[in-house]
């Protein structure tokens, strides 16, 4: 009788298990990045604004990235939060969406970029 409710708590305790853990841990949940100085945060900030400027005639300079989040995909997206020099010198801010592929290949590419 006891290896039986054994057999039964088990995946009922697996289940509660997962039920705690935030949504955020699952692979497609977007995570706070907490080292915000990290170079290759810097590295793909840097990308974002060159990837835009090349879209557009804003002619924006990269300050540095103030907060962000990642998630895992077929790689890693990364939504940045960046400070960005305009044309006129003013310090704005923009929200970028970089993805970038597994494996250090160093594709990636810019999915969005918005003032904020």
């Amino acid at each position: 009788m006891a290896k039986y409710l054994v057999l039964l708590l088990l995946p009922l305790s697996f289940l509660l298990l997962i039920s705690l853990r935030p949504a955020s841990a699952f692979v497609g949940g977007w995570t706070p990045i907490k080292n915000l100085t990290d170079p290759h945060l810097k590295e793909l900030g840097g990308f974002a604004v060159a990837e835009h400027d090349k879209k557009g005639n804003d002619r924006l300079e990269f300050v540095k990235v103030v907060a962000g989040d990642q998630q895992v995909v077929a790689g890693m997206n990364y939504r940045l939060v960046l400070q960005v020099k305009d044309g006129k010198g003013k310090v704005v801010k923009y929200q970028a969406v970089v993805w970038e592929r597994a494996g250090n290949s160093g594709s990636r590419q810019l999915t969005s970029f918005n003032r904020v």
